[in-house]
């Protein structure tokens, strides 16, 4: 954000009545009650890591969200670095059914790029707005257990297509984010997951997250994307959906393409222990705390039942 966004920021705020934010403070009151110690995984993606005044709201809410006594995990992606990596190096990124096909050179600027480049981008990010972050990926405490992922051959059933050093999550030792979390630390994952034989996997961070809030016995899953949450067949924005309502939505077809995965990995964690996840609009700033904090949510979420 440059200093004259800062400062027309700055200007709009004061600009609010002591009511006005006072009213504020008192609805996220309830909220912060409710939630307090309990654990939030946030899947940090889309427009809201590439666009600086998102990062800046991204990174103020969860510091936020710190300080008042939950204890946010994030779990990110970086699909356009990796692709503005490999371009650098003369490689072209190439993908099959939505996932990247991922050969040795590739595995090791996904490596550098999420483990190093956009982790460190992001934990700074958040130190700098007052937090605490640490960076981990698979390897860190055997965090993430992984194997190599065979996809369906959609032309020769039966038959399974091997795209390289793509991974599903195995197991996920949660010790290590957990002592982080009790002494005040901000937990960024980077979704890479290592095989017994010590190999790197790119995992997809929709899945890394879902899993993550599954071990963690997390009360929210957070899932940021560049749509306003799960449309209906007429483009309307379903705000409340349940696992089973979600699992007709399958069934139809309204939830295909790109949001397959992501919403996948949203129903397994509804199920499998997590209070509600939350699909939010990161083009939003503040997204977070309008869907946490407040009684007006910027998204679909999705109860356990």
């Amino acid at each position: 954000m440059s200093s004259a966004e800062d400062a027309a920021l700055a200007e709009s705020l004061n600009a609010l009545s002591p009511a006005i934010k006072a009213g504020v403070l008192s609805e996220a009151l309830p909220y912060i009650r409710r939630f307090h110690g309990k654990t939030v995984v946030v899947k940090y993606g889309g427009n809201a890591m590439t666009e600086e005044r998102l990062q800046r709201s991204f990174a103020h809410d969860v510091v936020l969200l710190k300080l008042v006594g939950l204890n946010p995990v994030v779990v990110h992606g970086g699909g356009p670095q990796i692709d503005a990596a490999l371009r650098r190096v003369g490689k072209q990124g190439t993908f099959l059914q939505g996932m990247r096909v991922t050969d040795a050179d590739t595995m090791e600027v996904v490596e550098w790029v999420l483990g190093g480049q956009v982790q460190q981008d992001i934990v700074m990010m958040i130190n700098e707005a007052g937090g605490k972050a640490v960076g981990l990926t698979g390897k860190d405490g055997a965090l993430i257990l992984a194997e190599r992922k065979m996809m369906d051959d959609r032309e020769h059933p039966g038959q399974k297509l091997d795209i390289g050093f793509v991974g599903d999550v195995v197991r996920i030792e949660p010790a290590v984010v957990k002592a982080l979390q009790d002494d005040q630390f901000i937990p960024v994952i980077s979704p890479i997951g290592y095989g017994e034989d010590g190999q790197a996997y790119n995992i997809n961070a929709d899945v890394v997250a879902g899993k993550m809030a599954e071990v963690l016995g997390a009360e929210k899953l957070v899932m940021m994307t560049n749509t306003p949450g799960v449309l209906d067949k007429d483009g309307k924005l379903l705000t409340g959906l349940t696992a089973q309502s979600v699992d007709s939505l399958f069934a139809d077809g309204t939830i295909s393409g790109g949001m397959l995965p992501k919403i996948s990995s949203a129903l397994d964690a509804a199920k499998n222990g997590v209070n509600s996840v939350h699909i939010v609009d990161g083009r939003v700033p503040h997204c977070l705390l309008l869907e946490i904090l407040t009684n007006q949510g910027v998204g679909t979420m999705i109860r356990s039942r």
